[in-house]
């Protein structure tokens, strides 16, 4: 049976290969040979991707990661499709889950909504469900370092706190696109925020969102 983790990989194997390697992508400096790279570096050198968390392996990373780009782009969507090494313990279901859902939707739509024709995918509500989940348990760590209070809300009224603060700053959507908003993606997350003017601008401009 097909999970979220492994439909969402195949997905952004498919957009980055229709995109070619040097369509734009949301995160900031990247072209799509390098997010390709990314995800492979991620699941295939482990003994690199910690630099990304811990700065005295950031060097090494960005050595692996130049590496993996300069690969042949046909190679990185096939090492994306195909999944991990054998090994890995990305290939246990509940971890690919865990850690792959999220983070292959996140990078699915850097891809898509870096596009100037880009509209939102109609996802089904278990799937809005699932990523509501996890943005729940996640929430405060993703809003840490923002600048004012900060409260996500679902459209049925459910709502996580990203931040304690005032004044505070209420993001209304469904939970895909407050899951983008939270990440970082504010300019591109459809969303609607209540709340002082200034403090919007703030939540709205700040780079203190995510990881």
């Amino acid at each position: 049976m097909s999970t979220f983790a492994k439909r969402e990989r195949l997905l952004l194997a498919d957009l980055l290969e229709t995109a070619g390697p040097d369509a734009p992508t949301l995160c900031e400096g990247w072209r799509t040979r390098d997010l390709a790279a990314h995800v492979v570096v991620r699941e295939r050198r482990p003994d690199a991707a910690g630099g990304a968390l811990i700065k005295p392996l950031a060097a090494r990373l960005d050595k692996v990661l130049q590496e993996y780009a300069a690969k042949p782009y046909e190679e990185l969507i096939q090492l994306i499709r195909t999944g991990p090494p054998r090994f890995s313990p990305f290939q246990l279901k509940q971890v690919d889950e865990a850690a792959n859902t999220v983070e292959f939707y996140i990078h699915a739509e850097d891809v898509r909504r870096a596009q100037p024709d880009w509209a939102p995918r109609e996802l089904d509500p278990v799937f809005q469900d699932t990523l509501w989940s996890r943005l729940e348990r996640t929430a405060r760590l993703l809003g840490r370092g923002v600048p004012t209070g900060l409260v996500l809300r679902r459209p049925d009224g459910q709502t996580a706190v990203a931040h304690r603060g005032t004044p505070v700053v209420t993001a209304t959507g469904e939970p895909s696109e407050l899951l983008l908003f939270a990440f970082g993606r504010q300019r591109v997350a459809r969303v609607e925020l209540e709340g002082e003017p200034d403090a919007i601008e703030t939540v709205t401009e700040t780079k203190q969102l995510g990881f």
